[in-house]
């Protein structure tokens, strides 16, 4: 079951972007982060990208700690306007045991069906 929409209220805490994991990239997104930022792809791709499991897609790299290298101080994303799907999916059409442990908004939304 999936988080109700109606009644999920962001904390903005920044828990889900702290849980260690890919982010992968759909096509066409390494190019519009790139152009957000400024950059061409391949020194988009080389700074903040690494190859998942399967050694055919990208996801963005983590700090040291785990977060996601977007992730600022204040809990806002640095490429909130062009933030990737899988970003912008959260929690709504997908969830992980690891984010419903950390994100309380997500915990305290009652689920549907």
């Amino acid at each position: 079951m999936l988080a109700d929409p109606a009644t999920f209220r962001c904390r903005c805490c920044g828990a889900c972007c702290r849980v260690p994991g890919y982010v992968a990239l759909v096509p066409g997104e390494t190019e519009t982060i790139a152009a957000f930022l400024g950059l061409d792809v391949y020194a988009f791709t080389e700074s903040y990208t690494r190859l998942t499991w399967n050694r055919r897609d990208l996801s963005l790299t983590e700090r040291e700690d785990g977060a996601c290298i977007f992730l600022l101080p204040d809990n806002t994303c640095r490429i909130q306007p062009v933030k990737p799907a899988q970003c912008r999916g959260f929690p709504f059409l997908w969830r992980t045991p690891a984010l419903l442990k950390a994100c309380e908004g997500l915990r305290d939304t009652p689920a549907r069906n």
